[in-house]
């Protein structure tokens, strides 16, 4: 059945957060990170394909179905549609053979989360290519959630989930004014900061907060004030900053490193 207009208006819409927002819907294209998260389990809501995904190596191409339900959990609706009907829903100049719908969900942080396991805030985090990558970052080092401030990159914006190669799927994120949830918190709130100490001499930490500001800005005032620590990277060469991706990467790995 060919695609109608209002469901290809509707699909194309969700390329704006303020039409995300109000449908509680967001859309992920591209076969490697629609499969990665697939392979994560995650529970799409419908998915759009050509004849030309291969989602499975090897596997036939889908055909079209209706929702099921296996274990309690409600299937993608999966549909298949033609590669002119697909250039429509596209969000890209080439589209791709699949495109998928998830629901949005924004779990809020519960209280005192922060007071257990190691956390990555990020204040003012506005490249979602940061983003993304440093879903992975805490994916990577087992961390225990990422917290992102509102003025942040919109977690279910395509850029940050195709940044995130599938850790999207894997890690507890959530969106929270960071000043209110780090005034309550009871474990050490570290902020990367130039003038801070030197990261290589962190004392164990099984427990801790790390505050990643804009690479621009820097840490907000209201979130600075909450701090209980600076830490910094040494610097050997004349780079005047580090990426905020490429920070957060570090003092993990210093993190771990030292983890008691």
């Amino acid at each position: 059945m060919p695609l109608p207009k209002a469901e290809i208006t509707r699909l194309r819409a969700l390329r704006e957060k303020k039409h995300r927002e109000a449908a509680g819907l967001f859309v992920v294209e591209g076969a490697k990170v629609v499969g990665e998260l697939l392979a994560a389990d995650f529970p799409f809501a419908e998915i759009y394909a050509t004849p030309d995904w291969n989602p499975g190596g090897g596997v036939p191409p889908p055909r079209e179905t209706p929702p099921t339900s296996t274990r309690g959990a409600e299937t993608p609706r999966l549909q298949a549609i033609s590669p002119a009907e697909m250039a429509k829903i596209s969000h890209y100049p080439t589209p791709s053979p699949v495109l998928a719908v998830g629901k949005i969900e924004r779990p809020p942080l519960p209280p005192g989360a922060l007071d257990h396991g190691l956390t990555l805030a990020l204040d003012g985090i506005q490249d979602p290519g940061n983003v993304g990558t440093i879903l992975r970052i805490a994916d990577w080092f087992g961390l225990a959630r990422v917290v992102l401030s509102p003025d942040s990159a919109d977690l279910f914006g395509q850029k940050v989930i195709n940044a995130s190669m599938g850790s999207f799927a894997r890690v507890a994120a959530h969106t929270a004014g960071l000043a209110d949830a780090l005034a309550g918190a009871t474990v050490p709130v570290l902020g990367c900061d130039l003038a801070g100490d030197d990261v290589h001499a962190l004392p164990p930490l099984r427990d801790a907060v790390l505050v990643i500001g804009s690479e621009g800005r820097g840490l907000s005032a209201a979130v600075a004030a909450r701090l209980t620590g600076r830490v910094t990277i040494p610097r050997f060469g004349r780079a005047e900053s580090l990426n905020a991706a490429v920070a957060a990467a570090i003092v993990c790995d210093n993190w771990r490193r030292l983890a008691p």
